[in-house]
């Protein structure tokens, strides 16, 4: 089995930073793509940035130039250095990877349980 387990959620201030992370552990192979999501009260949940296993990033619109995602592919963990945070950052932030067992097996995505990330005035 594989576990995603996120922290770094927390309560901050308007222009504040957190910095999530998402570690993955169990019986991993590989792990192709890290995504991080979120879903606001009463929302769908979005994407918020994606990195492949090589390092290419993709960003929401709405966080390009304040969210930075990364990974240490060694740990099996991904990043997300939030700044400038703004109110309508709020929302539970989860983590997804696709995640290969075994040399040639299908990958196979998983979630994290979410943390909390609530911005203030």
């Amino acid at each position: 089995q594989v576990q995603l387990v996120e922290s770094g959620g927390g309560l901050v201030h308007t222009g504040g930073s957190l910095r999530l992370s998402c570690a993955a552990s169990g019986s991993i192979f590989s792990i192709n793509t890290m995504d991080w999501y979120r879903q606001a009260s009463g929302k769908q949940r979005e994407l918020v940035a994606s990195i492949a296993k090589g390092g290419t990033t993709n960003y929401a619109d709405s966080v390009k130039g304040r969210f930075t995602i990364s990974r240490d592919n060694a740990k099996n963990t991904a990043y997300l250095q939030m700044n400038s945070l703004k109110q309508e950052d709020t929302a539970v932030y989860y983590c997804k990877a696709g995640v290969m067992r075994a040399i040639g097996s299908s990958q196979i995505m998983y979630w994290g349980q979410g943390t909390q990330v609530t911005v203030s005035s």
